[in-house]
């Protein structure tokens, strides 16, 4: 298993996965009870997953994967409380709006 090969996030212990789409299905599905424990757990969980995955192979760029998994749901969650608006959105990140809309492009969600 390379670190190209995202994190399993089926399992309902971590709601990360909002797909990347446009704005229209960017809203979560509706919170089920493992949704309750902080983003810290639900993490460090679907990494003991991704491991237990990996059964003893090697992984190389573990954290830009990570990152990935992780950045583009943050992004569209914050797009979703915006209502879309980017300059809200970059504001709420701490981003300049310029760097936010090329993250949008590179996760195609714009």
């Amino acid at each position: 298993m390379t670190s190209q090969q995202p994190i399993d996030q089926s399992v309902s212990a971590s709601k990360l996965d909002t797909s990347q789409r446009g704005l229209d299905g960017l809203a979560p599905s509706a919170p089920q009870a493992s949704d309750e424990r902080p983003l810290r757990e639900a993490v460090f969980a679907a990494m003991e997953r991704y491991f237990d995955h990996l059964d003893g192979g090697t992984v190389t760029d573990l954290h830009a994967m990570v990152m990935a998994e992780v950045e583009a749901p943050l992004l569209s969650s914050v797009l979703v409380y915006t209502n879309g608006n980017q300059t809200r959105a970059a504001e709420m990140l701490g981003l300049n709006r310029g760097t936010l809309r090329k993250k949008l492009k590179h996760y195609e969600l714009i």
